[in-house]
């Protein structure tokens, strides 16, 4: 039998579709205030901190299906992010559906924003999690 880590089940990583993966692990990074990993493989890793690593991968086989990632940050670091997403002239809104442009929410008694990446997922920032029934 396979073993368990300890609190059960966690995500270990993610691989990431991209056109250039090196363009849109250094946008990531550059707007969570990470550092990029070495090249893995044909994998370009992007350590989040927690245990959980995004595996950036050049995509070349047709388009990219846009997916949603979602970070949770110290809301100390918030408005550092908004400030980087300003200074990289990248659109931040509200809501999900990008209907609120340079605006946040404070869904759940934190505050968050989605914005683009270069390839169209739509990222997340948030200082609380979501509440859940």
């Amino acid at each position: 039998m396979p073993s368990q880590p300890s609190g059960g089940v966690r995500l270990d990583h993610t691989v990431v579709f991209a056109t250039d993966r090196a363009a849109s692990a250094r946008f990531l990074a550059s707007i969570l205030g990470l550092e990029v990993g070495a090249p893995f493989g044909p994998f370009l890793p992007l350590d989040l901190g927690n245990g959980v690593t995004l595996d950036y991968y050049t995509h070349t086989d047709g388009p990219i299906q846009p997916q949603h990632y979602a970070f949770l940050v110290p809301a100390d670091d918030f408005p550092v992010m908004i400030a980087r997403l300003e200074a990289a002239h990248v659109t931040y809104y509200a809501d999900p559906s990008h209907t609120l442009p340079d605006q946040t929410n404070t869904l759940f008694g934190g505050r968050g924003a989605y914005f683009d990446d270069p390839d169209g997922h739509n990222m997340e920032i948030l200082t609380h999690p979501y509440v859940r029934p």
